[in-house]
C-alpha cells in the first residue's frame, strides 16, 4: 500500500498543529510539523547571528541537523541533537521567522527533508504550503482559517507570558499573514481541492470531527 498524505494548511494560529497530531494519532500514521522545521532553523540562525536579509550558503545548512520524532502524541524536534522543542515556540522565533522562511533556500532545505519523511510512511503533515507545493498530490487537504483576533488569544495562552501584549501578538499575526501570503515564493493560499474550515468559533474537537469525517468519507 502507498503511502497516504494528509496536508493541513492555514494562517498563523488556527491549531494546525493540534489537529494534525489528533489525526496522526487517530488514523495510526507519522507526524510532521513543517512549521517547527522552520522555526528550527530560524533558532539557529538567530544564535549564530545571521540575518534573515543574508544568502544563507549551503556551507551553514550543512551544519544544521534536524529531526522530528513523534510518540505519545508529543513532537519533539531536535537541533543538531539538542531537544529545542519549547525553545522554537519562544516570541522571538515568533515573530522572525516568516522573514527566514520566505528564502528560497530555507524553503527547499525544508522540502527536502519532508519528502524523505514521507518515502515510506504515511504521514500528516501541517503547514502553508504543503498541498500546494511541497506535495500538490496529497490524498486529503486541508485548509484551516479564523478571525485574528481569536488566533491572537489563541497564541497569547500558549506563550504565557504577561509581558507579552495581546495586542501586539494580533498585529505579529496580520504582519506574518501578509508576508506569507505575499512572498514571491510558496505564497500561503488555499489549494483548489482544499476542504476549508472555519475555525473561528469551533472548538478543538468539533474542527478534528470535520477533518477526520472527511477523510473517512472518501
Amino acid at each position: 500500500m502507498n503511502p497516504v498524505i494528509v496536508a493541513i494548511d492555514g494562517e498563523a494560529s488556527t491549531g494546525k498543529s493540534t489537529q494534525a497530531k489528533k489525526i496522526a494519532e487517530e488514523l495510526d500514521f507519522d507526524y510532521r510539523d513543517s512549521g517547527a522545521y522552520y522555526r528550527a532553523l530560524t533558532l539557529y540562525l538567530i544564535q549564530n547571528n545571521i540575518n534573515s536579509n543574508e544568502d544563507i550558503s549551503q556551507t551553514i545548512l550543512d551544519k544544521i541537523d534536524l529531526k522530528q520524532t513523534f510518540k505519545d502524541n508529543k513532537l519533539i524536534i531536535y537541533l543538531n541533537n539538542e531537544d529545542v522543542s519549547d525553545k522554537i515556540r519562544g516570541y522571538k522565533v515568533s515573530i522572525n521567522v516568516s522573514s527566514y522562511a520566505k528564502k528560497s533556500e530555507i524553503r527547499n532545505f525544508v522540502y527536502t527533508q519532508l519528502r524523505k519523511s514521507a518515502k515510506s510512511n504515511s504521514l500528516v503533515i501541517d503547514g502553508r504550503d504543503i498541498g500546494t507545493v511541497v506535495f500538490p498530490d496529497a490524498d486529503f487537504k486541508f485548509f484551516l482559517f479564523a478571525d485574528s483576533k481569536v488566533r491572537a488569544e489563541r497564541r497569547h495562552k500558549q506563550i504565557n507570558d504577561k509581558s507579552v501584549k495581546l495586542e501586539s501578538i494580533e498585529k505579529e499575526i496580520k504582519t506574518r499573514d501578509n508576508t506569507d501570503s505575499t512572498r514571491k515564493i510558496a505564497p500561503l493560499k488555499k489549494a483548489d481541492d482544499a476542504y476549508e474550515i472555519d475555525v473561528t468559533s469551533l472548538s478543538i474537537i468539533q474542527v478534528f470531527d470535520k477533518i477526520l469525517q472527511k477523510i473517512n468519507s472518501k
